[in-house]
């Protein structure tokens, strides 16, 4: 069984190729992960999968969205199943699953609906135990045979939820293939956006390598630098923001990504006049988290002389035991013009959106503004002093686990993840939060 401290989530472990190839003999170089071609025009159009109708009318089962990080923040978990007859419900939805004999797609789809809201909000290691090679075959053939949207959705949502709940060094190989397919080859916006989700779960928890975790990223690059098309879906904005996103969530395993961030910098750049509001926050977030990863802590083996004494950053209310921070790198060339673009979606005023996204855009990008200016800022980060303490308020973004027990979301790297896991968890975010490890480690 996969350890999720060995390989998803160990600090510095993993690279940029870039990084990597300086240490390297001229035989085992390896080139650039970043792609390099560049986009000719925006995502304009809204994705079917992303549109305000369509994503009211989605359940938790088959819907890999967020919605607004505020609700995330504020919403109340699904309540826990009070007796023990989920356990009796899910062993015979895992057997249907695996026996499939004279099953109907009406049948698959009602089957895979109930088993991924029992393991959402239940943690159900011990029931599936076993039994996560046959279920995988078992979704596969889902998958490939696409017989319906749904179906093949929910079949992706169901290999998701089984990989966050009993990790395995095995599934990446099996799954990365088929998901890749869907992704390139299915007719369905909808499918696509949903197979790149799950292909960066499953490369997140499910034993991908490094070089395989790089690929993936240079992978979902190269959809947003040709803004869908490489992909079959041009300027279709569901597709666009779940490789931005899914980007975002796989750079956080890797330490040293300094040598792509300028290449990667330029696509989300790119990507920020698009008329779409979640494919501007989406690339919003990844230029913050950029910035983000451009520092380090100062160490004591750190010279302070070999530094520009404007690139090292000090707690600002001078705390004892917070270090000093470090810029090791210019995360992009740009910086004037792009704090120019950011500063006016932070202030937009148009009449060609809803009240509700130009709040959501001028909240976001006031958010991202602040960590390009100041890189140390986390999300939601106030300056202003708390009279109680004499203190900056710092990062406010908080989640609440029930009544007593917050989680501080205070790096952008903590917030693609709680994202990336709420798009999977949804509802059942806070119970896995609390029983299961994968879930509590990735987020300490």
């Amino acid at each position: 069984m996969h350890d999720l401290r060995r390989q998803a989530l160990e600090s510095g472990k993993t690279v940029s190729r870039k990084a990597r190839s300086k240490n390297a003999s001229p035989t085992n170089s390896i080139p650039n992960s970043a792609p390099s071609s560049r986009a000719a025009s925006r995502s304009r159009a809204v994705s079917r999968a992303g549109s305000e109708e369509e994503e009211g009318e989605q359940s938790d089962e088959t819907s890999f969205s967020t919605n607004s990080i505020d609700e995330i923040l504020l919403g109340p978990d699904a309540p826990d199943q009070a007796t023990e007859a989920w356990r009796v419900d899910l062993t015979d939805r895992i057997e249907e699953l695996i026996d499939r004999k004279r099953s109907s797609v009406q049948g698959r789809e009602k089957c895979l609906a109930t088993y991924i809201r029992i393991l959402t909000i239940q943690y159900a290691e011990e029931e599936i135990r076993g039994k996560e090679a046959e279920l995988v075959v078992a979704f596969l053939k889902s998958i490939k045979a696409e017989s319906s949207e749904k179906e093949t959705i929910l079949a992706m949502k169901a290999l998701a939820m089984t990989v966050v709940t009993s990790p395995s060094d095995l599934i990446y190989e099996a799954v990365s293939g088929p998901l890749k397919r869907v992704v390139s080859d299915s007719s369905s916006i909808s499918s696509k956006a949903a197979a790149i989700h799950t292909l960066g779960i499953c490369t997140f928890f499910g034993g991908a390598s490094d070089d395989e975790i790089l690929d993936n990223m240079a992978y979902f690059l190269e959809v947003v630098a040709s803004d869908g098309a490489f992909i079959e879906a041009q300027d279709e904005a569901g597709p666009v923001v779940a490789a931005l996103e899914e980007w975002g969530a796989l750079s956080t395993l890797i330490e040293d990504i300094s040598d792509d961030s300028e290449d990667a910098a330029e696509y989300f750049v790119e990507q920020l006049s698009s008329t779409d509001p979640t494919v501007q926050i989406a690339a919003g977030e990844n230029i913050a988290l950029l910035y983000e990863k451009s520092y380090r802590i100062l160490t004591e083996d750190d010279s302070v002389g070999d530094y520009n004494e404007f690139d090292i950053i000090s707690d600002p209310d001078n705390l004892s035991g917070v270090p000093k921070m470090v810029k090791v790198y210019d995360p992009y060339r740009r910086t004037d013009t792009l704090k120019d673009t950011l500063s006016n979606l932070a202030s937009l005023n148009t009449r060609r959106l809803s009240k509700k996204d130009q709040k959501s855009l001028r909240t976001n990008f006031t958010d991202i503004l602040n960590s390009v200016e100041y890189p140390t800022h986390g999300p939601r980060y106030q300056n202003a002093i708390n009279h109680e303490t004499g203190k900056r308020f710092g990062s406010r973004m908080m989640v609440r686990i029930h009544r007593d027990g917050v989680m501080r979301i205070d790096k952008w790297w903590k917030l693609h993840r709680l994202q990336g896991l709420r798009r999977i968890l949804q509802g059942g975010f806070v119970t896995h939060y609390e029983k299961n490890p994968v879930i509590f480690e990735s987020l300490p």
